[in-house]
């Protein structure tokens, strides 16, 4: 190479090189001050994609998860309020057979029907008034067929409740339905709202049965009909049972999905802080070579003004 001042070639190329570690150099800081392997486009184009993909898909679990767990806080408010219907109806159980003996008169059994029909009242009152987040549980509104009555079309939903906790909407594996029928008293056949009993050969006492208790033969007639109520109220909870039993299930599942994924998504996005910091080790001694070399190169056409003055 010729000695020239015009051009120092041996000070670009220091430069070129200095210019690369010190890039270099700068990727290794960004990556381990960030904790990002993959922090940029540039980084890992195809990396990147799958990462944005694995994170919406994790971000999607962990509401899932949180919805998941509404739906059992929703069912347990459910099942408590069933819990006090359950000790209205063993009462009202009580009174009945209480009316049902000839040891009363007339007037007692109708100051025993009064404590019944307020029994009845506050089983309504409590079932129309048992809500979840505005969501009324017990009033009938979330009855129906799971998955064919309900209707998420308008801006409040009908019919059976839907809980989405999948990631996606094109199967029922990405959804539960939880119907919940009306537990009011008239709905559970007691009270004096309650829809006359049909069949054939029925007498009027057991057409009118679990109306009333003001009689010996009504109160007779009675028991089968709160049993009957005991019965439909226990399916409801047990059906209750189930579901959180499920739900419960699907949330160990997602939490385990979630982790799962965070995992992978951790491989693709995060960075190996051993294997990068031998790397910022290494382009920063690049980068402190190539400056002292840009220093000693720019120092050489120097020799030439010894060849002048000479």
């Amino acid at each position: 190479m010729s000695l020239v001042i015009n051009h120092n070639l041996m000070a670009m190329n220091a430069q070129r090189n200095l210019t690369d570690h010190y890039g270099r150099l700068g990727v290794s800081t960004r990556r381990l001050s960030s904790g990002l392997r993959v922090g940029t486009a540039a980084d890992d184009a195809a990396g990147l994609a799958i990462r944005e993909l694995m994170r919406s898909e994790i971000s999607s679990l962990h509401q899932g998860i949180r919805n998941a767990a509404d739906a059992i806080s929703l069912i347990q408010t459910a099942d408590g309020a069933l819990q006090v219907i359950d000790e209205k109806l063993i009462r009202m159980k009580e009174l009945a057979m209480q009316a049902s003996t000839g040891t009363y008169n007339s007037d007692q059994r109708l100051i025993i029907d009064s404590e019944y029909q307020a029994m009845s009242s506050e089983i309504s009152r409590i079932a129309m008034a048992t809500d979840f987040n505005g969501i009324y549980l017990l009033n009938g509104n979330l009855s129906g067929n799971p998955g064919v009555d309900h209707d998420g079309t308008g801006l409040s939903p009908t019919g059976p409740l839907k809980i989405h906790f999948g990631t996606g909407n094109d199967s029922s594996e990405d959804y539960y339905y939880v119907a919940i029928q009306g537990s009011t008293a008239s709905a559970l056949g007691l009270g004096h709202n309650a829809a006359l009993r049909e069949g054939v050969g029925l007498t009027w006492e057991e057409q009118v049965a679990g109306r009333a208790i003001s009689t010996q033969a009504l109160a007779q007639a009675a028991m089968a009909a709160i049993n009957d109520a005991i019965i439909s109220k226990d399916k409801i909870r047990a059906n209750l049972g189930s579901m959180q039993n499920r739900l419960e299930n699907t949330i160990t599942n997602l939490e385990i999905q979630a982790e799962n994924l965070q995992a992978a998504e951790s491989r693709i996005s995060d960075v190996d802080v051993a294997q990068e910091m031998t790397e910022f080790v290494r382009n920063q001694i690049m980068t402190q070579s190539a400056v002292a070399m840009l220093a000693q190169a720019n120092s050489l056409p120097r020799m030439a003004m010894q060849l002048i003055g000479g």
